[in-house]
């Protein structure tokens, strides 16, 4: 998760042509990207990640800019109740209470937003965007944040939704067999464990980041999450904190990160992607780089420990990227252009 002038984009007709890709089927991508302005990527490559950028890019068909199209973007994600990696139907912490993150950059202005163990909003990139565009500040967390929210009128509700209440009732059943949790004792099989409390889950540990670039060249990118699931109450990951889950520079790209936050906090890794390709990387190598960098961190200490980041990137010219940790499948990210929609698919590093 560049630069032509609206001008230059309706000449050259796509704004005309754009509205007829809106909503066409997606294609595999090449194995090299090619630049095209504007355009929209995000890493959830799903029915819904593909319905958010094809919406969001008709902001950017218009001529609007980058920061209205990513909010737009990673709304509709957040609002999905099949999502259980953002927002409403996201997975809760250990008190089954949904704690929200979610970071905004807009490489226009320079500015930053951010809130952390939000509770009771769906949408916390929209009130990320207020921190930053009515504040002074980058950051609220917790009931601030919450308070925040209430006063420019969002409501607040209820997250968990009947598929994410119960995972959670699941996962508290078979956290401790001495507990009083789960069924009676002389129902519960002799070698009953915590395997398998992920099946069916398609996040247990996810994010959201959405990226553009708009017309005028103008970068903004925002990643929200409902964090670790089962995570002690209050933890928060990387997604709120610009440079680690977050980071956009408009002279260069922007850059977003799933996973494991703790690692990816540690090596503030979205920053590092963005410096890499300042340095002349390729969005898609400088994903590479950064799961190299958090690999021989880690080889240092326990060379046979493999975490579990992804990365996406974007840069001024269009390009984009994505590559995460070896795993059972290769990482994607849907990506909208005036020449429709796409399914990149990216590198599982070192497999």
């Amino acid at each position: 998760m560049d630069n032509i002038s609206r001008r230059r984009f309706f000449k050259g007709g796509l704004g005309l042509g754009a509205a007829a890709f809106l909503f066409g089927k997606a294609r595999p991508a090449r194995a090299q990207t090619r630049g095209l302005v504007p355009v929209i990527v995000t890493d959830h490559a799903n029915q819904t990640g593909q319905n958010a950028v094809k919406e969001a890019f008709s902001i950017l068909a218009k001529g609007g800019r980058a920061l209205d199209a990513v909010e737009k973007g990673t709304n509709i994600i957040e609002v999905d109740p099949e999502d259980t990696s953002v927002g409403y139907g996201g997975l809760p912490n250990a008190d089954g209470v949904v704690q929200l993150d979610s970071s905004i950059m807009d490489g226009r202005t320079y500015s930053a937003g951010a809130v952390a163990s939000l509770e009771g909003i769906k949408t916390p990139s929209s009130v990320a965007r207020l921190v930053m565009e009515k504040t002074d500040h980058v950051l609220l967390v917790g009931p601030g944040a919450l308070r925040f929210a209430k006063s420019y009128g969002f409501k607040e509700e209820d997250l968990m939704t009947e598929k994410s209440r119960n995972f959670y009732l699941r996962w508290r059943e078979n956290l401790n067999k001495d507990d009083d949790w789960g069924p009676p004792d002389h129902l519960r099989k002799p070698d009953e464990k915590v395997a398998g409390l992920y099946d069916g889950i398609e996040h247990h540990t996810g994010t959201t980041n959405v990226l553009a670039v708009d017309s005028n060249g103008d970068i903004a990118g925002i990643t929200s999450t409902s964090g670790l699931a089962w995570k002690i109450p209050g933890r928060v990951g990387d997604s709120p904190i610009i440079g680690a889950g977050l980071y956009v520079d408009n002279e260069v790209g922007a850059a977003g990160a799933t996973g494991r936050g703790e690692d990816v906090i540690k090596s503030c890794a979205s920053y590092f992607i963005v410096a890499q390709m300042r340095s002349g990387r390729s969005p898609q190598q400088a994903c590479e780089d950064a799961l190299q960098m958090i690999l021989d961190k880690y080889k240092k200490v326990n060379a046979e420990f493999v975490p579990g980041e992804k990365f996406v990137a974007l840069n001024k010219k269009g390009e984009y990227g994505c590559a995460s940790m070896p795993g059972n499948r290769k990482p994607q990210m849907a990506v909208m252009t005036g020449k429709g929609l796409v399914i990149h698919e990216g590198t599982a590093f070192g497999s």
